[in-house]
């Protein structure tokens, strides 16, 4: 439903593209004794808007309840429900708060950019499904630095120990690589490589506190 003030501008807009007063009024369903009519409302709000936007200004993480406790104060004595309106007449928000990065207690090795082959190796987990539903678990395994795909074992569950023997076979056929970056940390996974001369990584996920 449209409000009274909105009909009103309707009818401005169509004396101003030639309609008549009476037209007009007749066709935006609007009486004619309310055309002139001015609400008396803005300018009683008027001083409460701006003590709230002041209030809002040096409170930025309060919102209209906590701001209609400071106008309560002040004298401006109000229900919850004007303090709300008022508050989305000012459109007025409180700023969304920015989550924290989570810093590591202790300094953890970062691998570089890779120079060369059988640097920088980083595996990964991959779903899909067959036709009959059945999930499928593939573990990659790929070379940063000539992207050449190293491995890829596919089953219905991969543990550990499967993640351990493939990574075997890459290390006792190629060597051993300065760097083994995973984002799916586990602690039986990364102990066999770091037994080789290598240094298992991985990025830590950061999460907003709540």
């Amino acid at each position: 439903m449209v409000s009274v003030p909105a009909r009103r501008q309707q009818v401005a807009y169509g004396r101003e593209r030639g309609l008549s007063a009476r037209r007009a009024c007749t066709l935006f369903s609007v009486a004619r004794s309310a055309l002139e009519y001015r609400s008396r409302k803005a300018a009683k709000d008027a001083p409460v808007v701006t003590r709230m936007k002041e209030l809002s200004a040096q409170y930025p993480r309060y919102g209209y309840r906590r701001i209609r406790i400071f106008l309560n104060r002040d004298g401006h004595r109000m229900s919850p429900g004007r303090a709300h309106r008022l508050w989305q007449t000012a459109r007025l928000q409180v700023p969304r708060k920015q989550p924290r990065k989570r810093i590591a207690a202790a300094p953890r090795p970062r691998p570089q950019a890779p120079s060369g082959p059988n640097q920088v190796w980083c595996y990964d987990f991959v779903f899909d499904h067959c036709a009959n539903g059945q999930q499928l678990k593939c573990l990659t395994v790929a070379d940063e630095f000539t992207k050449e795909g190293l491995a890829i074992d596919v089953d219905g569950r991969i543990r550990s120990a499967r993640v351990i023997e493939v990574l075997s076979h890459l290390v006792s056929a190629r060597g051993a690589p300065r760097f083994l970056r995973s984002d799916k940390p586990g602690s039986a996974i990364c102990r066999y490589p770091t037994t080789r001369s290598a240094t298992c990584w991985w990025p830590r996920a950061t999460r907003a506190r709540r």
